[in-house]
């Protein structure tokens, strides 16, 4: 039997009293449409198509953006050939800048030594002093002009250098921008497909729930102890016995339990009044019962076995007289991931008397049997739908009284006692998910 009609049936159970006749909302039925190809969605098949022809992109911009670094670094180093060059014909308009200096330095001196040479100067010590100046302004002219050539070969020697640096530095710089592209192309196509991949499994889940190998289960929950009467601003301890009545160890078994409470009329609710606490053997400490109602996990619970939970409740002082009821149940989770659980919620009754109130010696508190109920009048459509110990809402339902005299909280209470098993199913799939993570 699959898990939901597991708890279907539970909540059925649950609400049934001998005085009411609860019309519920199939709320635990699978009213999800079945999944359709909706026009224009890719497939599967083509986000993964889509992030690998983005990875392949985004490996090739890296491997590009990789060279275009190298050719970068080649085109800025001093050794690259353009750099060289660059140098050499830098040194060489050097060169002829000091050559055309001395040039004119030596015409210079030549023009001096002219001007210098006295009166008795022969015929042919002022020639060769004419033929000096001649000279060295020859070379200055011949100088001038190759100072000239290798200054423009300079020039452009640095020029082509200079414009390969530039050419290079661009062309990284779209290498850079052509990676950072890619890696949103495929980060965008890496997270469609991991949504589409866990809607996928989620739909999977949905679809095989039918199959998984939970069961009703051998386990039973009985409260003793609980007065059919409490009063209010005080403390009642009771217990909670948890038993394994099949044969075999059930690995982890999840006892849980919550508490409602209306007012006389049945209208109001006033569980936000309530505690409840629990202690074990191993937490003799109090803790307050939270809005999922679970208790100490026992683990393991073996074949036969019981095990004990301290529970106390009390509604607050300020609390109205009214009508209560305590809920107990349990699950088990075993290692393999084999699942069950009791068939319902067992509903306690009680009354809440005045704050100060002395009800004397009172009887505990009995589960209720679960017996066909008989049709009655419809209750107020005022009355407030029931929530569980901790302000959780359930889902409102129409119902109808027996005309037994019985208390007018009944349906609330019965309510309360499907809220009870729908939180344990979450419960159930929750711990089967955490279990199924972990050993993934």
């Amino acid at each position: 039997m699959s898990l939901r009609r597991i708890l279907a049936t539970a909540a059925v159970a649950a609400v049934t009293t001998p005085v009411v006749l609860l019309s519920v909302t199939p709320a635990f039925a699978d009213t999800r449409p079945a999944a359709q190809e909706q026009p224009g969605k890719p497939t599967l098949a083509q986000l993964e198509k889509a992030a690998a022809e983005a990875q392949r992109a985004y490996d090739d911009a890296v491997l590009a953006e990789k060279d275009g670094r190298k050719v970068l670094e080649a085109a800025l180093s001093d050794t690259s050939p353009l750099a060289v060059a660059a140098a050499a014909a830098k040194k060489e308009a050097a060169d002829a800048a000091t050559a055309k200096t001395a040039a004119e330095k030596a015409l210079a001196d030549a023009r001096t030594a002219l001007d210098a040479l006295p009166e008795t100067a022969t015929e042919e010590e002022r020639a060769a002093a004419e033929k000096a100046v001649t000279d060295a302004e020859a070379t200055v002219r011949t100088a001038d002009e190759t100072k000239t050539a290798a200054d423009a070969r300079a020039q452009t020697a640095m020029t082509a250098r200079d414009d390969a640096r530039v050419a290079a530095a661009r062309q990284y710089g779209l290498l850079q921008k052509a990676v950072e592209k890619t890696l949103e192309t495929k980060t965008a196509a890496d997270e469609a497909l991991a949504k589409a991949r866990e809607e996928a499994e989620d739909d999977g889940d949905d679809d095989n729930e039918g199959d998984d190998d939970c069961a009703p289960a051998d386990l039973t929950t009985v409260a003793t102890g609980l007065p059919s009467k409490v009063v209010a601003g005080e403390w009642v301890t009771f217990r909670l016995r948890v038993t394994n009545e099949s044969a075999q160890t059930m690995d982890d078994v999840h006892p849980y339990a919550f508490a409602h409470a209306t007012d006389t009329s049945g209208l109001k609710d006033t569980s936000d009044l309530l505690r409840l606490q629990w202690s074990s053997a191993s937490s003799t400490a109090w803790n307050t019962v939270d809005e999922s109602g679970t208790l100490s996990t026992i683990s393991p619970l073996k074949a036969g076995a019981h095990s004990d939970i301290k529970l106390r409740l009390k509604a607050d002082a300020k609390a109205p007289a009214g009508h209560g009821a305590a809920f107990v149940a349990g699950y088990y989770i075993n290692d393999d991931e084999s699942c069950g659980g009791t068939p319902g919620a067992e509903m306690y009754e009680f009354d809440i008397a005045a704050a100060g109130s002395n009800p004397g010696k009172v009887p505990d508190a009995e589960p209720k049997p679960d017996k066909t109920p008989a049709p009655g009048p419809t209750p107020s459509a005022t009355a407030p739908a029931p929530r569980p110990l901790g302000g959780a809402a359930t889902q409102p339902v129409n119902g109808s009284l027996a005309a037994t005299g019985s208390s007018a909280a009944v349906p609330q209470l019965a309510l309360a006692a499907a809220a009870t098993v729908a939180a344990g199913a979450g419960a159930v799939f929750v711990v089967r998910r955490r279990k199924a993570g972990s050993a993934a």
